[in-house]
């Protein structure tokens, strides 16, 4: 295929994303300059259609791209449109006013949905990517703690702890500093295997009680591992809805399953800056109509995927940038407050 080709295929694909219309050779050769007769576009036209970039929707219209088409247009044509100075200000100001993790990623699911119009989908920070930043006890009462780990990412699990014996205030500290100097800075993946140690370490005194926190921490870094997902933006899939050529209650109803919603993210490069998936490229049946736009964002290296789910006509430079962006600064976040 010949760079004249490419631009028949580039115009026709903007054209129609941005008319909603199938675009015929006229109004190629008309709104582009490609310095050919409409005899020659349609000449290209009919190439691209036999090569299975484009199709006729039906026999009275102009053509309209194919997954294929999109394909191409992503790999070797669209133009990056990077957000404007106007709109980079905003996403700083509107992300870095979040006061802890959940509000980030509550703000980062809207976001994503209102600068692309499409589904929004952000995970929470794996907690298997994580590692631990500080960990806490509190005395609620002489036989009764509350545990409080964060991590890097800024996540935070709080558990109660049962102990079977009284402790004074020293005997407290003396937890609190044993779990900190053996798990801090250590990443969650390598927990179970410390936690089995810590009561071995503790005073021979502290020993039951230290074996009744050990319990309660790994609770906190093994059974609390599932993962979670924040979604925005569904009334979007609605206003595209004639753009799916089924029915958009199996994509409605596979947004709310949040195992779902794990393998469309799970699913993405985690070490690509940027993943498409368009049409059949989706492992997910259910989104096999449907274009995913997903990037890794961490605090140096990736510990989660957020993206955006939306027809195959899709502004895709526009999303592609705005997917970016934001994991960007999300990243940036998660990096000032390690």
């Amino acid at each position: 295929m010949d760079d004249r080709k490419l631009e028949v295929l580039r115009a026709i694909v903007e054209d129609y994303v941005a008319t909603q219309e199938p675009v015929g050779s006229k109004a190629v050769s008309q709104r582009h300059a490609l310095g050919v007769s409409a005899a020659t576009v349609r000449n290209d036209m009919a190439y691209l259609e036999e090569a299975g970039y484009i199709q006729q929707p039906h026999t009275s219209a102009g053509r309209i791209p194919t997954a294929k088409g999109y394909r191409l247009f992503v790999d070797r044509l669209g133009k990056i449109k990077p957000l404007s100075a106007a709109e980079r200000r905003a996403v700083h100001r509107f992300l870095s006013e979040a006061i802890d993790l959940d509000d980030v990623v509550t703000r980062t699911v809207r976001l994503l949905a209102q600068l692309t119009h499409q589904v929004a989908v952000v995970q929470y920070p794996s907690l298997n990517r994580s590692s631990v930043r500080h960990l806490e006890l509190v005395s609620l009462t002489p036989t009764r703690l509350m545990l409080v780990m964060i991590t890097d990412t800024g996540r935070v699990e709080q558990r109660y702890v049962e102990v079977p014996a009284e402790l004074t205030e020293d005997d407290v500290l003396d937890l609190r500093r044993l779990v900190n100097e053996q798990l801090q800075g250590k990443a969650l993946a390598d927990a179970p295997r410390i936690i089995a140690g810590l009561a071995g370490l503790a005073r021979p005194e502290l020993r039951a009680t230290a074996s009744a926190l050990a319990r309660v921490l790994l609770e906190s870094v093994v059974a609390r591992t599932e993962e979670r997902v924040a979604v925005a933006g569904a009334a979007n899939l609605t206003r595209n809805g004639n753009f799916f050529a089924g029915s958009l209650r199996p994509i409605l109803e596979a947004l709310e399953e949040e195992v779902v919603l794990m393998q469309l993210l799970g699913r993405a490069d985690s070490n690509a800056l940027l993943t498409v998936r368009i049409g059949d490229e989706n492992e997910v049946a259910d989104f096999r109509e449907a274009t995913v736009v997903t990037a890794g964002y961490g605090p140096g290296s990736v510990v989660g995927h957020m993206g955006v789910l939306g027809p195959t006509r899709m502004d895709y430079p526009g999303t592609i940038a705005a997917v970016r962006a934001v994991a960007r600064y999300v990243s940036e976040i998660l990096e000032q407050n390690r």
